[in-house]
C-alpha cells in the first residue's frame, strides 16, 4: 500500500474536529488542534504501523498535541475560559431544547479534561474502551474510572437540574450512553 493511502485521512476529520473542539472548547482553537495533529502525523508517518488503526493514531496525536499547547499556554488558556464563561451565560431567548442543549454542553465542559476526554472518546465518537485507553495512554481502569466519574457527575448535574425546575416535566431526561440506567 503506498504512503497517499495509508494515510488517508479525509474521512476522519469529522471525528477529529468533534474530538478536538471537545478538548479546546473553541472552534478556532480546536481547528488549529486538528491542523497541528495533521503535521505531526505526517511529519511521524514512519512511526505507523502497517495494518495499525489510523483513527486511533490520529486521536492519540491529537490527545498529545493538545496536552503540549495546554503546557505551553496555561495562562492563555484561563483567560479563554474567563472568556467563554462569560460569553455563554448570556443566552438569547429560544426554544426550550436549544438552552437545555446549553446546559447539557455546559455540564460536559466542565468536567475535567481527562474526564471529558475519556466520556467524549467513548460515548461520543464510540470508541471502544481500550481504544480509548491506548488513545489517551493510560490503562483501561483508568480510563473507565474517569468514565465513571464523569457520568456521576453528569448525573448529578441532571438530578440537581430536575430538582430546580421541576416545572418542566416535559423535557427528556439526560441520557448518558454506555453507564448503568439511573
Amino acid at each position: 500500500m503506498n504512503d497517499a493511502k495509508r494515510m488517508d485521512v479525509i474521512g476522519l476529520l469529522g471525528p477529529l474536529r468533534r474530538y478536538a473542539r471537545s478538548l479546546a472548547r473553541d472552534e478556532s482553537q480546536a481547528e488549529d488542534l486538528v491542523q497541528d495533529t495533521l503535521v505531526r502525523a505526517y511529519e511521524g508517518r514512519s512511526s505507523f504501523r502497517p495494518g495499525g488503526n489510523l483513527r486511533g493514531w490520529l486521536l492519540s496525536i491529537l490527545h498529545n498535541t493538545f496536552i503540549d499547547h495546554r503546557r505551553r499556554h496555561v495562562a492563555e488558556l484561563r483567560r479563554l475560559e474567563q472568556a467563554a464563561a462569560v460569553a455563554e451565560t448570556a443566552a438569547p431567548p429560544d426554544q426550550e431544547s436549544r438552552v437545555r442543549l446549553q446546559q447539557v454542553q455546559a455540564a460536559f465542559m466542565s468536567l475535567p479534561d481527562e474526564q471529558r476526554a475519556a466520556l467524549h472518546l467513548v460515548a461520543i465518537e464510540g470508541l471502544p474502551y481500550q481504544e480509548a485507553a491506548n488513545a489517551l495512554r493510560i490503562p483501561i481502569g483508568t480510563l473507565m474510572s474517569r468514565l465513571g466519574r464523569a457520568r456521576v457527575t453528569l448525573r448529578g448535574f441532571e438530578a440537581g437540574a430536575e430538582l430546580a425546575q421541576p416545572s418542566e416535566a416535559k423535557r427528556p431526561s439526560l441520557r448518558i450512553v454506555g453507564g448503568s440506567g439511573v
